[in-house]
């Protein structure tokens, strides 16, 4: 599950974030196999001119394929933080090379909606009640979002409830 939820005594907390199919020791791995393979024919020609003409291509095909893996390494660390107390929601969403984005509310007026169509993602998630609306866990899967959602709802109805 790409996001958990941490309890503190006046606080719920939860962070989320985007679900990595291919872990470093992967990453390694892939582009080893990928060196490794690209390498067997070359050893055909090697001693041979045609090698020095295949060795750029070859150099490039591995270069391309760390970089596209790089690259969406980067753009997978993504980090949503939301903190719930009873006085103020926050959300806090911190994407690679770009500032921080902040958003905050009112428990007592923040929403939680769920839009099954006409979102940018299927059962797309948002936060009404704040200076304007806010997108949740848009990378999550929709089954994800729709369980968020009444994880969010429960958690939102906790912060409302006054406390004895």
């Amino acid at each position: 599950m790409p996001y958990q939820w941490t309890d503190a005594p006046a606080t719920q907390r939860l962070e989320l974030w985007p679900f990595r199919s291919l872990p470093k020791k992967g990453f390694v791995l892939f582009i080893g196999a990928t060196a490794l393979f690209l390498a067997l024919p070359a050893l055909a020609v090697t001693g041979s001119v045609v090698l020095w003409a295949l060795l750029p291509f070859l150099a490039l095909t591995v270069a391309g394929i760390w970089w596209a893996l790089s690259h969406s390494y980067r753009s997978g660390e993504v980090l949503e933080r939301l903190e719930i107390t009873s006085e103020q929601v926050t959300l806090s969403r911190h994407d690679p090379k770009r500032p921080r984005r902040d958003w905050q509310g009112n428990p007592h007026w923040v929403r939680v909606e769920i839009h099954h169509s006409g979102g940018p993602v299927p059962d797309y998630l948002t936060l009404t009640g704040g200076p304007r609306p806010v997108e949740i866990g848009a990378f999550l899967t929709p089954e994800e979002r729709r369980r968020l959602h009444g994880e969010l709802q429960e958690r939102l109805s906790v912060a409302r409830t006054p406390n004895p």
